[in-house]
């Protein structure tokens, strides 16, 4: 019997799953809520990723999750706690939102505000999930998750703040490596 080839991921994202992307979390959330959060996916050479694809994952701003077990019905603002973007050719992707309550985390504590991403992109069999924190929230200093990553890493979770929104960018190897977590 001969060996077969290597199955990978992708690069169908723009074939398969462009109906689907959801760059507005929150479309009929005040403008004064709404935040704008944009950066790159760059690979281990820091050359950009041009196929990825992220989803994002969060509670509203009363950190309540769009979910049966804990907000039963859809909020009138339109409020999804979804979104799907991808990047562009130089890897930049970006999407609008609005900022999360804190929602209870391991042990029945409090985590700080945070978006939830997973990353998809040729080559990966699994995709990569990580955490966006917010700038100067005092909170993040007692986030049990984020605690949990190595305080040298920590920064590679926390957005910076840009013009009138948020930079965080997706740093897939090397020194800068975004912290990714297993699940």
């Amino acid at each position: 019997m001969a060996a077969t080839a290597s199955q990978t991921v992708g690069p169908f994202f723009r074939i398969g799953l462009e109906h689907l992307y959801v760059a507005d979390l929150a479309p009929r959330a005040p403008a004064a809520d709404r935040i704008a959060i944009s950066g790159c996916v760059l690979d281990g050479d820091g050359k950009p990723v041009d196929d990825a694809v992220l989803e994002i994952w969060q509670a509203n701003v009363d950190g309540r999750y769009l979910h049966p077990d804990d907000l039963p019905a859809p909020p009138a603002n339109g409020f999804s706690g979804f979104g799907r973007v991808a990047t562009d050719a130089q890897g930049r992707f970006r999407f609008t939102t609005v900022k999360p309550g804190r929602v209870p985390g391991p042990g029945g504590t409090l985590q700080a505000p945070h978006l939830l991403v997973a990353v998809f992109m040729r080559g990966l069999l699994i995709h990569l999930l990580t955490r966006i924190y917010f700038p100067g929230e005092a909170s993040n200093a007692d986030d049990p998750v984020l605690k949990s990553v190595p305080s040298s890493r920590r920064a590679t979770l926390v957005a910076k703040s840009s013009g009138g929104g948020l930079e965080w960018n997706v740093i897939l190897q090397g020194r800068d490596e975004t912290a990714f977590f297993d699940y």
